[in-house]
């Protein structure tokens, strides 16, 4: 039988002399399949805990080696106040609920700029005197980060990102592309700590400092694979002259600690950002497309549009052809897609082409929405002078008016759309998918999708309506 991880909190903390009754809260997890918990003494002066239990073993042990080490080195990471025999339970102090994420995402302040550069600095501190006297036989699962760790990430995107997302590649040819990739990176130095998660996210500000969570992955690696992680991490959306700004701190910091780094990095730099982008899009891929959680299904668009503009001012000088056609096709498919960020109701409504690309993913992670079938209408394709037009153009929508069954099916459109939008404006919901889809997503779907797009902007004003055409826009992009 499974073990109950609150039993088993409880158990521990009572062993450890914490024995004031405690109210605990499960936290929301992320990518990681631990299970935190926020534990507050009932009446009792005593500060609040965390807890959390995760069944790995040897991750947990390379916790707790590695948070020692790191304690001794004065760097801010919390300390591991008890753990039970199984080896599967941790209790830590409880450093709030503010990350340096969050404090990011409320926009780029000087005190945000102060807590990177600080974060910056810790970092050279983790990876040029972090490993030194490191236990690395602990190191889960492997203790360096080598070629074959890099083939693994890139086999990640392949199979969690480019196939569930339908994208197109010749299979050969992209593992030419990948062991050219991993060539050119194990070329940079492996002989530092390599946090592997080093991102805002897992950097709390607590009492006016970071404090350092989620390094139980380190090893040793490269040095350009942390600082790219943190400051091109995709969601936080840094602007770019705060980026280099950033960038130019830590390599002046660098240069302070190993001063024969800085070039090294330099070089390598470009390399580890294009490896990371695609690095993340495995992990939104496997968490976003396949398990269809919300949070990594919305950071798919920012994943493209930073690539769109890497390709654009930062291309690659080496050439991994494959690679980049397919980066091209993720730009495509996903770069062009809007998703309102609002607590009013908004109602997405795409178009689509059933015979390329499908149904649409919802980047809520509501699981989809409604779908209207624009096959059974009669379809401007079959007629010569409206074949290379779209159903944005106004020759398509007199054709589609002057048929009759184009009426009668958008008023039942309209009936079964307006039911869900005035149920879910009654239960306070915020977000309502509706897809429109044809043959080739070109001329019946986006003429419904913008007639049902004018309906509700008509009978709902305090709704936010988005429009997208996944297939025009797509080949807008082209």
């Amino acid at each position: 039988m499974k073990p109950d991880p609150i039993t088993q909190i409880r158990k521990l903390l009572h062993s450890s002399g914490y024995i004031q009754p405690c109210t605990l809260t499960p936290l929301p997890s992320s990518g990681s399949d631990r299970q935190y918990y926020h534990i507050v003494f009932d009446g009792a002066d005593l500060p609040a805990l965390m807890a959390f239990y995760n069944p790995c073993v040897e991750e947990n042990r390379a916790q707790l080696e590695f948070t020692r080490h790191f304690k001794n080195l004065g760097l801010s990471v919390p300390e591991v106040l008890a753990t039970d025999s199984s080896e599967t339970i941790f209790i830590l102090p409880y450093l709030g609920n503010q990350t340096l994420f969050d404090m990011a995402s409320k926009g780029v302040s000087e005190e945000v700029i102060h807590y990177y550069k600080k974060a910056l600095s810790d970092l050279v501190q983790f990876q040029i005197n972090g490993v030194k006297g490191l236990n690395m036989d602990l190191a889960y699962p492997v203790p360096d980060f080598d070629r074959q760790s890099i083939l693994w990430d890139l086999n990640y995107f392949k199979y969690c990102f480019l196939k569930p997302a339908g994208i197109a590649f010749n299979e050969h040819l992209l593992e030419i592309d990948f062991q050219h990739f991993a060539d050119v990176l194990a070329q940079s130095k492996p002989d530092f700590f390599c946090y592997r998660d080093f991102q805002a996210r897992n950097i709390m500000i607590y009492h006016d400092k970071p404090w350092y969570i989620d390094f139980q992955g380190g090893r040793r690696g490269p040095l350009p694979y942390d600082v790219v992680s943190l400051l091109h991490q995709v969601k936080a959306n840094l602007p770019e002259d705060i980026k280099d700004s950033l960038y130019n701190h830590y390599i002046s910091q660098l240069r302070l600690v190993a001063p024969q780094e800085p070039d090294h990095v330099q070089h390598h730099y470009n390399h580890f950002v294009y490896f990371r982008l695609l690095q993340v899009m495995g992990a939104y891929g496997f968490r976003g497309l396949v398990e269809r959680k919300a949070h990594f299904l919305q950071s798919i668009p920012f994943a493209a549009a930073a690539v769109k503009f890497r390709l654009k001012h930062h291309p690659l000088n080496i050439s991994l052809p494959e690679i980049e056609q397919v980066l091209e096709q993720i730009i495509q498919q996903y770069s062009m897609i809007e998703i309102a960020n609002t607590e009013k109701l908004t109602v997405t409504i795409n178009s689509f082409s059933f015979k390329k690309k499908g149904l649409p993913i919802d980047l809520t992670g509501n699981g989809g929405g409604t779908v209207f079938d624009c096959r059974g209408l009669p379809n401007p394709h079959r007629v010569a002078a409206l074949r290379d037009l779209t159903g944005e153009d106004h020759a398509i929508s007199e054709y589609m008016r002057a048929q009759p069954i184009t009426e009668v099916f958008l008023n039942h459109a309209f009936s079964l759309i307006d039911l869900s939008v005035e149920n879910y404006l009654k239960r306070g919901f915020n977000h309502l998918q509706v897809n429109f889809g044809c043959t080739g997503g070109r001329h019946r779907s986006v003429y419904g999708a913008i007639q049902m797009q004018q309906h509700l902007q008509n009978k709902y004003p305090q709704v936010i309506v988005v429009l997208n055409h996944l297939e025009i826009n797509k080949q807008k992009h082209d």
